[in-house]
């Protein structure tokens, strides 16, 4: 199963993460979308799930997004929150895989068996810190994540 995971567009999604997210059976967007408009473009791809992040807080649209969602992808017990420091400390043993956004900086790491993963911000650019996006293949018995730059995508 091709999962994507977006975060932190900040208004903008980019012509290349639509281009990169083509072909994915789901998309998840881990926070800090915007508007609502996104989220309406990217479930033209695929079934999205998503979270509010910080900035959606205030947002009247985004009352209706969970801070916090849990779901099964694949067989994989999965957490999905805007920011690393909501996941809790008494995380449930079945959560396998924590879904996160919030810092910009993308992040594929295995802690133990769980996979660890922030996807990075494929929104306006933060300082010096790369735009990208996430995509899994996730099979019942592994993961096999990587990483998208979107501005060195091929066109």
């Amino acid at each position: 199963m091709k999962t994507a995971l977006i975060s932190d567009t900040h208004n903008l999604l980019r012509v290349e993460a639509i281009g990169a997210l083509q072909g994915c059976d789901l998309i998840i967007h881990a926070g800090d979308i915007g508007n609502p408009d996104i989220l309406a473009q990217l479930s033209k791809i695929a079934p999205v799930h998503a979270v509010r992040g910080n900035n959606d807080l205030s947002s009247p649209w985004a009352r209706d997004l969970p801070d916090r969602l849990t779901c099964t992808i694949n067989g994989w017990h999965t957490l999905l929150v805007h920011d690393i420091a909501d996941v809790p400390a008494d995380l449930d043993p079945e959560i396998k895989l924590i879904i996160t956004g919030h810092s910009h900086k993308p992040c594929i790491e295995w802690r133990g068996d769980r996979l660890y993963v922030n996807p990075g911000s494929a929104g306006p650019r933060r300082f010096k810190l790369p735009v990208t996006l996430a995509i899994l293949d996730i099979q019942p018995d592994s993961i096999e994540p990587r990483l998208i730059d979107l501005l060195d995508a091929p066109a």
